[in-house]
């Protein structure tokens, strides 16, 4: 996967990266006892195969079984996430997408002030 690369996931895979990346590395079964209604075990094998083949995953043999990691750490992920959100919803403009979330969002205080205090630090730093 490239280093801009947005993670192109449809709604079953985030949720497999979701546990892969709460747990660090799991397999299959470990897959199926943290999803939702999950699919078949064949299903969760063969999504797990697709994201390793996409680039998303990696496998390691683990005795008879694989475990499979994030080949992406978590937090660049986020960011290609985001940068991908913004450009398909909101024009590449962050402000709109902030704008979305507080018409849509009841934010607590604190999170209104911890908002705020990160407004102001971009100001000062000239982001």
């Amino acid at each position: 996967m490239g280093r801009n690369a947005p993670l192109d996931l449809g709604r079953r895979e985030r949720q497999i990266m979701e546990v892969v990346y709460a747990r660090g590395e799991a397999s299959v079964t470990d897959v199926l006892e943290a999803l939702a209604d999950p699919p078949s075990y064949s299903a969760v094998r063969a999504m797990l195969n697709l994201l390793e083949e996409k680039g998303h995953l990696r496998r390691k043999a683990a005795g008879r079984k694989f475990l499979y990691l994030p080949t992406v750490p978590r937090e660049r992920a986020r960011r290609s996430a985001i940068r991908s959100l913004l450009s398909t919803f909101f024009g590449g403009s962050a402000s709109e997408a902030v704008a979305s979330i507080l018409d849509q969002e009841k934010l607590s205080p604190d999170d209104l002030d911890r908002l705020s205090k990160m407004i102001d630090s971009a100001k000062k730093e000239g982001r």
